[in-house]
Parts: C-alpha cells; sequence; structure tokens
C-alpha cells in the first residue's frame, strides 16, 4: 500500500487521507527521490500531452500553419473551456482551413464553471470545442493534414498517428508499449499505462536533454517548453493548478495535470523530470502532493508559496459555507 502523502484536518482531528507516489529522475536518468511504488503502471492520460505534441512539432505542421506560442501551448492543454480557448482553437482550425467537425474527442462542459454557467445561461449546448482536450486534438489535425495523412479513425490505436505518437511516448519514457495495459482516455485516444519511474525519466529529457534523445527531438521539447512558459494560461485557465504555478514561477517548473490524480512536472534548473499518482484520484492530494515534492527537492521554500501567492498549493485551506477556516489539506511527509 502506498504511503499516505496528504492529510486533511478538520480541527486538530485528520478526518481523511490521500494516499499515493511520487519519483524525481535527473538529467542522468538516476532516481533522486522517492516514495511509494514507482514501478506499477499507470495511466497517465492528459499529462503526457506535451509528448503527444512532439509528433505535431516534428513534422513542422506547426510551422506550416504559422501556430503561435499560444496555439502550441494550447495543443499541450487541459483547458478550462473559457473565450480564450475556445478563440485559441477556432484560430488553429481556421488556419488549418477545417471545422470542428472533424474534431473527435466528444463534446463536454467546459472545466470553468464559469465558462459552463455562461453557457448554460445563453440557452447553448457545449460541443467539441469546450473539451479541455480540443486544442490538443486540434495539434493531431494539423499534423495529419499537413502530412496528407487520411484523418478517419485518427483517434484508434492502430491509426498511423497514434503509432508515431506511441513510438514518442517509448523513446522518451523509455518502455515498450506493446507490452503495456492499454486503455481508452476520455477524450477517445489511446493511452498506454507507464510505471511513474518512466514518466518521470521521460520528463527529465524535456528539463534538460544531455544528449539522450536526437538533436532535431530536444529542439522540438525546447520549443514546446518555451510555447508553454510563455502561455501557461492556455495550459489550463482561471485558478487551475497548473496555470497558477508556472505564473508564479514562471519558466522554473513545469505542471500538467492527467486526470485520476496523475501530475506530471520538470523543472529545467534542476534537470529533474517529475511524476506523481493520487491513489484516490482526486486533484487535490495530487495538487498538494506535487508541491510538497517542491518542498522536499529545495526548489521552492513554503515561505516561496506565499510570497508567490500560491500558499494554498501547499496547505489548502479548509472553510465552511460562511468562509470561516475550519480546516487544512497539508502534506504528511
Amino acid at each position: 500500500m502506498n504511503p499516505v502523502l496528504v492529510e486533511v484536518l478538520r480541527g486538530s482531528l485528520v478526518e481523511s487521507q490521500h494516499r499515493g507516489a511520487f519519483c524525481v529522475v535527473d538529467a542522468q536518468g538516476d532516481v533522486v527521490l522517492s516514495m511509494g511504488d514507482i514501478e506499477s503502471p499507470v495511466y497517465p492520460r492528459s499529462s503526457v500531452k506535451a509528448m503527444q505534441a512532439v509528433v505535431m512539432m516534428e513534422s513542422g505542421a506547426a510551422d506550416a500553419f504559422n501556430f503561435t506560442d499560444e496555439e502550441i501551448a494550447l495543443a499541450c492543454s487541459s483547458h478550462g473551456g473559457e473565450v480564450q480557448h475556445i478563440g485559441m482553437v477556432q484560430s488553429m482550425l481556421n488556419k488549418m482551413g477545417l471545422t470542428k467537425d472533424l474534431i473527435k474527442c466528444g463534446p463536454s462542459w467546459p472545466m470553468n464553471i464559469e465558462a459552463g454557467r455562461h453557457l448554460a445561461m445563453e440557452g447553448e449546448s457545449p460541443n467539441v470545442l469546450h473539451n479541455c482536450c480540443s486544442g490538443k486534438h486540434a495539434g493531431f489535425l494539423a499534423h495529419l493534414k499537413h502530412n496528407k495523412i487520411n484523418p478517419v479513425g485518427y483517434t484508434e490505436p492502430d491509426h498511423a498517428l497514434q503509432k508515431e505518437i506511441k513510438a514518442v511516448i517509448e523513446d522518451l519514457c523509455e518502455v515498450d508499449l506493446d507490452i503495456a495495459p492499454l486503455g481508452i482516455d476520455g477524450c477517445a485516444i489511446p493511452t498506454w499505462a507507464i510505471p511513474l519511474k518512466n514518466l518521470a525519466l521521460g520528463f527529465s529529457k524535456f528539463a534538460k536533454n544531455e544528449g539522450r534523445v536526437s538533436k532535431k527531438r530536444a529542439a522540438v521539447m525546447q520549443r514546446i517548453t518555451k510555447a508553454i512558459f510563455s502561455a501557461p494560461f492556455m495550459v489550463a485557465g482561471t485558478d487551475r493548478y497548473c496555470t497558477r504555478m508556472m505564473q508564479a514561477f514562471p519558466e522554473r517548473v513545469f505542471a500538467k495535470v492527467g486526470a485520476e490524480g496523475v501530475f506530471t512536472s520538470f523543472l529545467p534548473e534542476k534537470g529533474y523530470g517529475i511524476a506523481v499518482k493520487c491513489d484516490d484520484g482526486t486533484y487535490r492530494g495530487a495538487e498538494i502532493i506535487l508541491s510538497a515534492v517542491l518542498v522536499k527537492l529545495g526548489v521552492f521554500s513554503p515561505e516561496d508559496f506565499i510570497k508567490a501567492g500560491v500558499g494554498d498549493l501547499l496547505e489548502l485551506p479548509i472553510t465552511n459555507r460562511n468562509g470561516k477556516l475550519v480546516g487544512v489539506a497539508r502534506p504528511a511527509f
């Protein structure tokens, strides 16, 4: 059983706990810090979108359609479906001369509550652009159109696009996905289960290459990093952990959420890659674990979080309906 990494107090009593695991890998590929089971495979879900975007970038599709840094960042996002996000996805489609009908992630209500309320007040239903993965799918279509690949069935594991994505993930994470558990993600594409150790290894290559990938791939990964760091709002949105963390500590930490309590991160200054899994699948637990790992590594102090205005990302206040402080969710390691 994985250790308790987060405890939730109401008053002085521990009311609930979050168990989980994390792994930190350095630029030499060595584990420098870990807790819990880092060898068993977990579905990374949306936490690997930056890796999936490598295919679009390497093919030259982003340049062919003159994608901006904001659009490249959106291709790596789990966006909130806010006006800025929807407009940017539409901009990508316009540049390609395509319509939203080709996006096959399925419609969903925006992750941002206010954006969803606005839709409902207008009497509108959500479409595929509101799906948090629509930017990623627009990036997929860019690759397919630029390389004249038939988009029919592009979400299927045996489609040429997904085979290319699989190969990139295998290269970066140094895994054989032919023997890995295969699931279908919420946006219809395949997701292969990968151990936290290998996920962290893959993102350590984003942090610092050290000759571990080709020069072309390293340059593409650096460009993706630059785009994300220049447009963190596009990666998530208002009041979202990923955006707030990257805005609070510009160009020092990459953070990307995945469903069911998975987070990935990398630290360019240290050359570290990080992977986190909260066993109960909650964002709350995973976010606090990742923040605590950054403190444990000595990258940031609790005071740094407070000074940057994101103290709640490390210790989350629990309030009642009257706004009174009644407890806290905090690291337990």
